[in-house]
């Protein structure tokens, strides 16, 4: 009797591990713990509350173990993430002489693929075929999964092309096996197949199918599938949803990722955060901290990667009172022990010219791999502080880290910003000599640059037509910046031939040649290159700079006149001129774009974003005070000249970071050392 009523009570279910325990003291108590049917319940509520050691204990102890406890030990150890115990378990029950069944095969396959065993998993195969499995749809989906996950693709279409009822867990296994390896166009294509062929798939297939769209940049195939989730009633997971914003994020259509999270019965932190790296991603920073500030206010704490859009957003408009603000929201041992968000914080700083807590926080990381590493080099090197940039590559190859491109895209720009054209030269060639790597196109781009910076604009033209691979735009444009640079009209009308067949659409590089007519006092010519852009309808992205005060980021526009307290910015800029004068200050003409009256290009030149955010600084912050201040664009020689003045005649240090490099003002002074 009280046997059977132990019974009933292990069949009903228990609410806890301890409730467990109490169960197995009165089964030992009754003598009845061998019993196998109530050992594969222990067992099994054992898994269920995740303790694999009790599960262990009580196998160890039973006498008889038949299949089926077997069978509870391989599959609970699975699922509990212990995929060296399940092939040990395995191995165990057939050195007791049991011969493995399907649901034996089902599970220990999926120990194999986790361990990416792949002779183990081969001789499984072998066994399944000649104890007759071959056609049971779960094991044969098992050795899709091993397959996959060992990298044999071939291997793993035979099989689930061999499967005769392919299900959607089936499908899902093979898409996600193609998407392991990279092949997104081919799960993408396979989804479409799955539909064709009447299977409804689960919101795991349409969670990894969407990421491949993200993955791919299609657009077109992600909003196909949204219109499916719509109709097939999946309008509601919160799994599927905010794979979907996440989709339409990294696709760039930030309105049709607003739309989806508006759209949101329940929202969880993960939905936020890939909003909030949607919008810091597409370049719209302030929309990224409006929602950030909004899911404060639904009282959510951020996770790891919703902090990481918000720094990321700081870094961008240079907002550091902002980012130490958003920093303090987390734990400081959150940032030194995870990597990804201690690369952000790295990035956050030395993208607003606070390079020495850059260092400091690489310093105390207490896990260093080679993105932190890739980290703080690109943040040294891009605020001019290239030797301290080669020490810290020095001190990454002691760590045994090896470097990848990204290390040496920032140590190849290192070398462009400071000029070290033989420095630049040995490391380039270091990739593929000491450390195996294959320069890509932005490495090439890299070289192009620093060549065209330093005058040697022949040898920067040889080396693209050298390239094993097709030059792009930003390639073609660092030796346009050089032409530039270094008046070579002649090259520089070649060079923008090859930039407007690959972007016609781009103004940038008519107004970059139209610059080096104006420069070079070739009116007639750059007037036919402005015809030009006004007869395809192109305008000059204007100019943008962002200057943060008291948390609050403000920005204006070249020639902006619509901030509150514009009287007074441009009375600021008056009075500062006129001290500039004082010092032997002249407005560099030649920066401006057209051939007008020198009185208005003196205008022109004084409404420059980046000196109405210096003034507006000038009037709005302490004396003691760093003004940061952040442009779109690259800073024009005369704001550089003026901008140095500026900080001597008002004792100020000014950092200017625009799309190139930091620019750090002290007594008349720059950081690049006017080279840039």
């Amino acid at each position: 009797m009280a046997a059977m009523q132990l019974k009933n009570c292990l069949l009903h279910g228990l609410n806890s591990f301890n409730h467990l325990r109490t169960a197995h003291c009165r089964l030992l108590r009754l003598r009845i713990d061998h019993d196998t049917y109530l050992l594969n319940i222990i067992l099994q509520y054992s898994f269920f509350f995740r303790n694999t050691h009790y599960a262990k204990r009580v196998f160890s102890q039973s006498k008889n173990p038949n299949i089926y406890l077997f069978n509870t030990m391989i599959r609970g150890t699975v699922s509990n993430d212990s995929f060296h115990d399940a092939v040990l378990f395995y191995n165990l029950m057939r050195s007791a002489g049991f011969l493995p069944d399907n649901y034996t095969f089902t599970f220990v396959l999926k120990a194999c693929a986790r361990l990416a065993d792949f002779p183990f998993g081969v001789k499984l195969h072998s066994l399944v075929v000649k104890m007759g499995f071959d056609g049971d749809v779960f094991v044969k989906t098992s050795l899709v999964c091993l397959y996959s996950k060992c990298g044999y693709l071939k291997g793993a279409r035979k099989v689930f092309d061999d499967i005769p009822d392919k299900n959607v867990v089936s499908w899902t296994a093979i898409i996600c096996g193609y998407i392991g390896c990279g092949l997104h166009e081919e799960a993408v294509g396979l989804f479409r197949e799955l539909l064709e062929m009447g299977v409804r798939p689960d919101s795991f297939t349409l969670v990894r199918v969407l990421y491949s769209c993200s993955q791919l940049g299609d657009l077109a195939s992600g909003e196909w599938i949204d219109k499916y989730i719509s109709e097939s009633g999946f309008h509601r997971n919160v799994f599927v949803l905010t794979s979907l914003v996440d989709m339409y994020a990294k696709c760039g259509s930030m309105e049709k990722a607003r739309r989806v999270f508006d759209g949101m019965v329940e929202r969880d932190v993960v939905c936020w955060s890939a909003l909030i790296q949607g919008y810091a991603s597409n370049g719209l920073p302030k929309e990224a901290l409006d929602l950030f500030f909004e899911m404060q206010r639904e009282n959510l704490r951020p996770d790891c990667y919703a902090m990481v859009g918000v720094l990321s957003a700081c870094a961008r408009l240079g907002a550091l009172e902002l980012g130490n603000w958003a920093k303090g929201l987390m734990d400081a041992d959150e940032f030194l022990l995870n990597p990804v968000l201690g690369t952000a914080l790295i990035d956050f700083y030395a993208k607003c010219g606070s390079i020495t807590q850059a260092v400091d926080i690489f310093r105390m990381m207490k896990r260093k791999d080679r993105v932190v590493f890739n980290a703080i080099i690109s943040g040294l090197a891009m605020n001019g502080h290239i030797l301290a940039t080669f020490g810290v590559f020095g001190q990454m190859e002691k760590y045994g880290i090896q470097p990848d491109g990204n290390t040496f895209v920032g140590l190849l720009c290192g070398c462009t910003h400071a000029g070290l054209v033989n420095d630049g030269r040995q490391y380039f060639d270091s990739m593929s000599r000491a450390f195996s790597l294959t320069p890509t196109i932005e490495h090439y781009g890299c070289m192009v640059d620093l060549l065209s910076r330093a005058g040697l604009l022949v040898e920067a033209h040889n080396l693209i037509k050298s390239m094993p691979m097709k030059p792009n735009t930003i390639v073609w444009g660092a030796l346009l910046g050089g032409c530039r640079l270094h008046r070579d009209t002649k090259l520089a009308e070649y060079v923008l031939k090859q930039l407007i067949e690959l972007e016609p659409w781009n103004s940038a590089h008519y107004i970059l040649l139209s610059n080096i007519y104006s420069a070079s006092r070739r009116w007639d010519e750059a007037e036919k290159v402005r015809l030009t852009l006004n007869e395809k309808g192109m305008q000059k992205l204007p100019g943008c700079s962002w200057v943060e005060v008291d948390g609050v980021v403000h920005e204006f526009l070249v020639g902006d006149t619509s901030h509150p307290t514009s009287h007074k910015i441009y009375e600021k800029l008056e009075s500062l001129f006129k001290e500039l004068r004082e010092f032997g200050y002249s407005p560099t003409t030649e920066f401006v774009l057209f051939d007008i009256e020198e009185e208005e290009k003196e205008y022109s030149l004084g409404c420059h974003s980046e000196k109405l955010a210096v003034a507006f600084a000038l009037i709005n912050t302490g004396a003691n005070d760093i003004i940061r201040v952040v442009k779109n664009l690259r800073v024009c020689g005369d704001c550089h000249e003026a901008i140095k003045l500026i900080s001597k005649v008002t004792g100020r240090e000014i950092i200017i970071r625009d799309n190139n490099r930091f620019h750090c003002f002290r007594e008349g002074s720059c950081s690049c050392g006017d080279y840039w």
